[in-house]
């Protein structure tokens, strides 16, 4: 998968995995690593579908229906990914933490469905569940943090609600912030979910 890779300051550090929305590249989240964590290593994904030439992680139907089938196989493939790129640069597997926007947040949260352990933690903007009617794997050492618009149209509300019972029914500790900006992503939701980060996930 086409990406980028910067080393953090040490080995121990963590990953930060970036996942760009539709449309985006493996550049477009880069800016927030200052923000959440600067000691960080950095591997940002250009998603592998495109629709009509714009980058995405899985093929969709329909604005909001997901393509189930190449859902399940994008997720295997990105996990794969993972592996290889852990391989590759000499980072511990168990070291990323998932900062995903939109379709980036699917991905994401498809990774947490169906992977045990896939994630040390997860920051998701706007997400969407990815699938209902499956067993999640235990996700009681995986923190999420996820940032919802009250007014998403893409997005619903009660969508974000549906994603957090469906973690926290899996074990996880889920933390929602709530935007009134639609769609887009804050600046005050990135503060949010770097707070979050520091308080959770640093010493």
């Amino acid at each position: 998968m086409k990406h980028i890779f910067k080393e953090g300051r040490s080995k121990d550090n963590h990953v930060l995995l970036f996942l760009h929305g539709t449309g985006g590249t493996e550049q477009d989240l880069l800016p927030l690593a200052k923000m959440i964590d600067p000691e960080a290593a950095i591997l940002s994904v250009r998603g592998n579908v495109s629709e009509q030439g714009m980058p995405r992680f899985f093929r969709r139907l329909g604005e909001g229906v997901f393509d189930e089938e190449d859902l399940i196989y994008r997720t295997e493939e990105l996990n794969s990914f993972l592996d290889e790129a852990a391989d590759e640069y000499g980072f511990h597997r168990e070291k990323i933490v998932a900062v995903g926007y939109s379709n980036g947040a699917n991905i994401a949260g498809s990774l947490l469905f169906h992977y045990n352990n896939s994630l040390k933690a997860a920051i998701l903007y706007h997400p969407m569940v990815p699938r209902r009617g499956i067993e999640l794997p235990d996700l009681s050492s995986t923190p999420v943090f996820i940032g919802a618009g009250e007014n998403d149209p893409i997005c619903s509300a009660q969508e974000t609600k549906d994603l957090k019972a469906l973690m926290e029914e899996a074990g996880a500790s889920v933390e929602t912030h709530w935007e009134k900006q639609g769609h887009s992503l804050t600046q005050a939701e990135v503060k949010k979910s770097a707070e979050w980060y520091q308080r959770l996930l640093t010493n």
